[in-house]
């Protein structure tokens, strides 16, 4: 998966944003104003391509458990945060099962009011 896919890919989902809170290199993807994913355009520019996504802990600790390219978030909370490298191990449907978990969990945690615009 490049970077593009990765863009497109998150993109597409209904009700996204992007940002850049932080500096010019991590690029952030929002749902109703919080951050499901996260990348460092300089890593995947050196050719590191990896993503910050949010994850249920439970199934957190077990996909590091299973894949050594899934590690605690870098830079986020170790409990709800991994980062997944791309391109390795994990195959792009994976990544994007991955994505998917990622914004459901945040989606599902913002008000019905929120949810409702989003997806009337």
């Amino acid at each position: 998966m490049n970077l593009e896919d990765c863009y497109t890919y998150c993109l597409s989902k209904k009700g996204v944003t992007e940002h850049f809170p932080f500096d010019e290199d991590t690029l952030v993807f929002k749902v109703g104003g919080k951050m499901f994913a996260l990348a460092s355009l300089k890593e995947w520019e050196k050719g590191k391509p990896a993503l910050n996504l949010k994850c249920d802990p439970d199934w957190a600790q077990e996909l590091r458990g299973q894949y050594d390219d899934i590690q605690p978030g870098y830079h986020m909370s170790k409990i709800h945060w991994n980062t997944v490298a791309v391109n390795c191990e994990i195959s792009d449907t994976f990544v994007k099962e991955l994505i998917d978990h990622s914004y459901d969990l945040v989606f599902k945690s913002l008000t019905k009011k929120i949810q409702s615009e989003i997806n009337p």
